[in-house]
């Protein structure tokens, strides 16, 4: 992998943190991605109570928050390629102008819930080019270490993000109501288009010339550059570990209450699922070698898991939620997963890699909670967690093996 950096950085063998943030590019690209977190579970959240005030139905509160996720997987694998074709800080852009307008328009008063819905699932559909777009240019901003400290960041503020995103949007519903929590959704997109605007250097596509076909020809060949080569199919499924490991996150309510425990354990519950990779997130890719990276990867992978079968003792509320900490410090493997998947993927195809691995990332997380919960009905959560993580280890066992193979046998 190329170790120079670019944007004016120091040269990235020893890059650090205070390094990273001294790149305008990435400055601007964090600014973005701060605000654009923030704004969706913020808006996530106000809908959902919006929709459930106006009709009290917990149905179409719940079809209101899926409208959030769901379109993920629509736009991951149909509209990321055209982060491809087009510059990508431009593709950025537009898609943050257009989900300005579409979620002011949710703020007029007197839209019926279900134009509410379509509205968000709209929205929500603009995510996935952008994210696609965002993730491709980071490459192309900083490079080497400096890039593997990038992604650090990025996924850091993701979780952190996520966490205060939905935590803001109660309280701001609560003291604002729904329609100005929305306004301010649409100020955080207006923000971060300015941001990547004026804070990001023009570039142009990454394809120069218009590849033949249509949507689903070009779909069946980022497909084929995926899962056609078996490093990078074991990378995604790697990062697709996930939806396994993310269990205990969906099933967070029945736990508490088998816990004997409220609101505020289902909360500290999931907060803890991701305090772990808060703080090792960083510390993994500042202090640990590009090749032990590479080597832990496996290991790390399994562990993530592992640990989570130590739910089966029936531990408290605290031992629980170290347990969940230790599992999502375990989970920086996937700072390992991602950079060695970046250096594989050619820059032409490398937003349309991007948009298919999130999207499976999403459905894995979706499925994972949906059937999670399902079993919870029935089952004790911890055994659910239990079921989950032990298969999630043993796929990452068979993962780990075929990656070593597939570097010491390389095609």
């Amino acid at each position: 992998m190329d170790t120079r950096s670019s944007g004016g950085a120091r040269p990235a063998t020893r890059a650090t943190f205070g390094d990273l943030f001294r790149v305008r590019e990435f400055r601007a690209l964090w600014i973005s991605n701060v605000t654009s977190v923030l704004g969706d579970r913020l808006a996530v959240v106000a809908l959902a109570i919006l929709v459930y005030d106006r009709t009290r139905s917990p149905v179409l509160a719940a079809i209101a928050y899926a409208a959030g996720y769901v379109p993920w997987v629509i736009g991951g694998l149909l509209f990321s390629p055209i982060a491809d074709r087009y510059p990508r800080r431009e593709v950025m852009v537009i898609c943050d102008l257009v989900r300005v307008i579409l979620v002011a328009i949710m703020v007029i008063p007197g839209v019926p819930p279900a134009v509410l819905v379509v509205l968000l699932f709209t929205a929500t559909m603009f995510a996935p080019p952008f994210e696609a777009a965002r993730a491709a240019i980071v490459p192309d901003i900083v490079k080497g270490e400096m890039y593997v400290l990038g992604i650090a960041v990025v996924q850091t503020t993701f979780r952190v993000g996520i966490v205060l995103g939905a935590a803001a949007g109660g309280v701001a519903v609560a003291f604002l109501g729904a329609r100005p929590a929305l306004a301010m959704d649409a100020v955080t997109f207006a923000v971060s288009a300015l941001a990547i605007r004026y804070g990001t250097k023009a570039r142009p596509a990454a394809v120069r010339q218009r590849r033949a076909g249509g949507p689903i020809v070009d779909l069946r060949a980022g497909f084929s550059l995926v899962f056609g080569d078996i490093e990078l199919r074991t990378l995604v499924l790697f990062g697709w570990l996930v939806g396994l490991y993310a269990v205990p996150e969906g099933i967070a309510a029945p736990l508490a209450h088998s816990l004997h425990g409220g609101d505020v354990l289902i909360g500290l519950l999931i907060a803890s699922t991701q305090a772990g990779a808060v703080f090792a997130l960083p510390a993994f890719s500042r202090f640990v070698p590009p090749a032990r990276r590479l080597r832990w990867m496996g290991p790390l992978a399994i562990a993530t898991c592992a640990t989570l079968v130590l739910i089966v003792f029936r531990p408290g509320p605290i031992g629980s939620m170290v347990i969940f900490a230790v599992s999502g410090v375990f989970g920086v493997y996937q700072i390992a997963a991602n950079t060695a998947f970046v250096a594989r993927v050619p820059d032409e195809r490398r937003s349309q890699a991007f948009g298919l691995a999130n999207a499976g990332v999403i459905v894995g997380q979706g499925l994972g909670f949906v059937l999670g919960g399902a079993a919870a009905g029935r089952f004790a959560p911890q055994d659910v967690i239990v079921v989950a993580a032990g298969a999630g280890a043993l796929i990452a066992v068979a993962l780990t093996r075929t990656w070593r193979r597939a570097l010491a046998d390389p095609v």
